[in-house]
């Protein structure tokens, strides 16, 4: 089976495929956004496309703990769906995952363009899954001056 150049594909996709969200705007100033699973800045270009390029790096929640997951896909792999994303979980603090993302997709030459669209990702990704601390809101418990006589 021959494998069909990246190009390609997107011309073929890039106008009509079943992800893609047209919203228009004023006069005929539109935006089109992709729901691509692939896609880190939802944008429908051929750049952050997850259908076109071979290489791609996604970053999404772990599951019920507060894990992110970054899978990346593996360019041998490619008519194997089931072995096809590179994932690893993270559970750390925020700047020890930025790190590990930088080296996933910048140092190891992989996507190095994608590395701001990546640490955009996942900076929305860890403030989503911060769970909002609930309660009431303590008062002030120091003293208060009372001005009384003398």
């Amino acid at each position: 089976m021959a494998t069909v150049p990246g190009q390609l594909i997107w011309e073929v996709v890039k106008k009509n495929n079943c992800f893609l969200v047209k919203q228009f705007g004023k006069g005929t100033a539109g935006v089109q956004f992709s729901k691509e699973p692939n896609n880190l800045y939802n944008l429908n270009s051929y750049k952050h496309s997850g259908l076109a390029n071979k290489k791609t790096v996604i970053i999404q929640p772990g599951g019920k703990d507060q894990s992110v997951l970054l899978a990346t896909t593996k360019t041998k792999k490619q008519n194997k769906p089931s072995g096809l994303l590179h994932k690893s979980v993270m559970k750390k603090e925020f700047p020890r995952m930025a790190k590990a993302v930088t080296n996933q997709v910048t140092d190891n030459y992989y996507r190095p363009d994608l590395t701001k669209a990546a640490l955009a990702r996942l900076s929305a990704v860890h403030k989503s899954l911060k769970v909002a601390k609930s309660g009431v809101k303590k008062r002030n418990r120091q003293a208060l001056k009372i001005h009384g006589r003398k």
